[in-house]
């Protein structure tokens, strides 16, 4: 499988109309975000697939294996940036707690990463204005690109940020965002989502962490932790050929029968019945 490498810690690249992806199945060492310009079509990452149509925007980590199934002509623009890149804007503290958030959930969330409507329109004229720098090299051009992109992280982590609690926001303390952030981050280990781990790395006492987080949060951590696994599983399970035993395997289930008793108990249905239903949105009555 062909293996792509970033020559510099950040780069742009608006590509031409194509009708087929000319790299075929491959990987890169790099993230890639890639907005979709014009053109429709099928987006391949880690063998899941979805639709892909203009104004979307998706984020690539590094060894994800993806694929363009091109349907009509499209032309894509991306924003390509390595480790170097990252550790290069640790000097703006801001800018890099954008960039943990959003690699953090690389791969949590399959599909476009813009979960509002105002901020998908807000993108469009965001990818145009940077492709207009990126094409004309005007005065100060530099300038520009780096401003336009620090505001398209900010968007990003906005609807990433989405996945929280509704009390918390921006005025929150950064103590609460920050174990918000570490369960997103470690959802696939449940060893580290024990509370006695959680209290250790954030330095609260677990006796005091349970009433800390409901404060915050308006819910248990425990009920925070497991709609976040059922969101996620909710995402394999409308866009991926996975099997159930491999999505239990994948977020630690004791079995597919424990995932099918879990699944049933909050969605009101088991994983199979939900995975038969194109489209299908969660009822907010049976969330937890």
């Amino acid at each position: 499988m062909v293996k792509d490498h970033l020559r510099e810690p950040f780069e742009l690249v608006l590509k031409e109309f194509m009708d087929v992806c000319p790299r075929g199945l491959h990987t890169h060492t790099f993230f890639e975000l890639i907005y979709i310009v014009a053109g429709t079509g099928r987006q391949c990452i880690n063998e899941i697939e979805f639709d892909y149509r203009p104004g979307n925007l998706f984020l690539v980590a590094p060894n994800d294996t993806h694929v363009f199934k091109i349907k009509a002509p499209t032309q894509f623009f991306f924003i390509r940036f390595n480790n170097i890149f990252v550790k290069a804007s640790k000097k703006e503290d801001e800018l890099i707690q954008r960039l943990e958030l959003i690699l953090q959930n690389a791969r949590h969330e399959p599909g476009c990463i813009l979960k509002s409507e105002a901020d998908k329109r807000s993108v469009t004229h965001l990818m145009g204005m940077l492709i207009g720098e990126h094409l004309h090299h005007d005065l100060y051009h530099k300038e520009l690109i780096a401003q336009l992109v620090n505001t398209l992280l900010v968007v990003i982590a906005r609807n990433i940020s989405q996945a929280f609690p509704e009390k918390i926001d921006e005025t929150s303390e950064e103590k609460a965002v920050a174990i918000l952030q570490y369960v997103q981050a470690n959802i696939y280990y449940p060893d580290k989502l024990r509370a006695q781990q959680i209290s250790r790395h954030f330095g609260i006492a677990e006796t005091y962490l349970g009433s800390y987080f409901k404060k915050h949060a308006n819910e248990t951590l425990q009920q925070y932790i497991l709609n976040y696994k059922l969101k996620l599983i909710e995402n394999r399970l409308m866009q991926s050929n996975m099997r159930i035993t491999e999505i239990a395997d994948e977020f630690g289930f004791t079995d597919k029968s424990h995932l099918n008793r879990i699944f049933k108990k909050y969605r009101g249905m088991n994983p199979t019945e939900f995975k038969k239903r194109p489209g299908a949105k969660t009822n907010s009555h049976l969330l937890i």
